[in-house]
């Protein structure tokens, strides 16, 4: 697993691209699957404890073995590893599920991916340097596809409380793709992955505890295509492939691709979801939605080649990074450099 998932500091855009692509896939199998749970009278705070916790146990073994003689580097990368588990997993997770209780789950999505557009925006006001316009038009054909893919005019319910909870959730994401981008000392995937969602899921049993997530279970089976299946089957799926696979996956893309195309790559998830959608429940794409996808997929590659029209400019990798962990401004460049050195 670890060989298939490495790291290498200089890869073909087209491998990056395939590894986003794959774990874009993964993340995206997680709605369908989570639906059925639903569907039973599961609450989403139970599934969502169940999926990292279970992913973190998943991790274990592979993640201790992928650290052998790497164990130093878990005391430098101890705030990058609690910022990422607190903030890209858990607080992603909660903030999310906080949104889809005041929003149509279209709209709550929406404000979630608008995370590619922030991290634009954080570069462009931390550093005063403006995006291209490739990358505005990339910006903003990605954005339509979505409101296009999620179909949100049909039924969008607009609530502040649930807007600010949406755009935390965006927040979130951006962390999550940042911070995996960030290489300087870096834990390999697993290790960091596995140490990441280990403190997602410890924060979300807490968070239960304190009685700010409902959890809400039980064992009636569930229906996956027509087949009537055990609870425990999309568990398995949420864990093993939505969790584990998925968040390993993610790390590694971001590094070879840099946080700011891998985040556009990863809006790709939202695809995925509606494929997904309709080979096991039967919701087929309307061709308004298809239109969507080609312009999210437009957009990702208007962003890479804005993203070359600014290679060559040195900026230091992380700075969200450096305000929330401290991370060294001598650092590695940028998500902005580092997509084009990995070619």
């Amino acid at each position: 697993m670890a060989a298939a998932i490495s790291t290498p500091q200089r890869a073909p855009f087209a491998v990056g691209l395939l590894v986003a692509l794959f774990s874009a896939a993964t993340f995206g199998s997680s709605g369908t699957f989570g639906a059925s749970l639903l569907a039973t009278g599961w609450s989403p705070g139970a599934i969502v404890t169940l999926r990292i916790a279970g992913a973190a146990l998943v991790l274990l073994v592979p993640a201790v073995i992928a650290m052998r003689g790497q164990w130093h580097l878990v005391r430098r990368n101890a705030w990058r590893i609690l910022a990422y588990g607190l903030f890209a997993v858990a607080g992603c997770q909660f903030a999310y599920f906080m949104a889809i209780d005041h929003l149509s789950v279209g709209v709550a999505l929406l404000l979630e991916y608008l995370a590619p557009v922030l991290i634009v925006g954080w570069v462009w006001a931390r550093h005063g340097r403006r995006p291209s316009p490739l990358t505005t038009a990339g910006v903003a054909a990605a954005v339509l596809g979505l409101v296009l893919v999620l179909d949100v005019a049909s039924g969008a319910q607009l609530d502040l409380v649930g807007v600010l909870w949406g755009l935390l959730a965006a927040v979130g994401l951006v962390i999550f793709f940042l911070v995996a981008a960030d290489e300087q000392d870096a834990l390999p995937p697993i290790g960091f992955a596995g140490a990441g969602l280990a403190v997602g899921a410890v924060s979300l049993l807490l968070a239960a505890a304190l009685g700010l997530l409902p959890m809400t279970a039980n064992t009636s089976p569930v229906d996956l295509a027509g087949w009537s299946a055990p609870w425990w089957v999309p568990i398995v799926e949420l864990s093993i492939v939505a969790g584990a696979v998925a968040y390993v996956s993610g790390i590694a893309a971001a590094r070879l691709l840099g946080g700011t195309v891998a985040s556009f790559v990863g809006l790709s998830e939202v695809l995925f979801a509606v494929v997904f959608a309709w080979l096991i429940v039967g919701e087929a794409m309307s061709p308004v939605q298809i239109v969507g996808g080609v312009a999210v997929l437009a957009g990702v590659v208007a962003v890479k080649l804005g993203e070359g029209e600014r290679s060559g400019l040195p900026l230091p990798t992380d700075d969200l990074g450096g305000l929330l962990l401290g991370v060294d401004e001598e650092g590695p460049e940028s998500d902005l450099a580092v997509s084009e050195q990995v070619h």
